[in-house]
């Protein structure tokens, strides 16, 4: 073989390993940039789940106020009824509020 043969043997395969590399390099960029895409499709999903949670839990904060004012409503009713009943002794501490309020509720 002559030198000439062997020097464009050696030229092309380095053009063919040149353009191998450089076709394996776009590949891998291209597989870098498709998996930030998809972070960041995960990211805004992460974002969307999040608000979704503190909207969910401000509903339940707002719930609880609601059954939090409806208790204090019931506790003021229970007062104004045992205000009127004469069987209750409105001046008795708490605890005695709760016994009579026992002792109504076994009769």
């Amino acid at each position: 073989m002559s030198t000439t043969a062997i020097v464009v043997i050696v030229i092309a395969v380095i053009v063919v390993l040149a353009v191998g590399a450089y076709i394996l390099r776009q590949r891998q960029a291209r597989q870098v940039e498709e998996r930030r895409l998809e972070a960041d499709e995960q990211r805004s999903l992460a974002d969307t789940k999040a608000r979704e949670a503190e909207q969910a839990r401000l509903a339940a904060e707002e719930q609880a106020e609601r059954a939090r004012a409806r208790e204090n409503e019931a506790q003021e009713l229970r007062q104004q009824a045992d205000e009127v009943d004469p069987d209750v002794d409105v001046d008795a501490d708490a605890d005695g509020d709760a016994d009579a309020a026992d002792e109504r509720e076994k009769v």
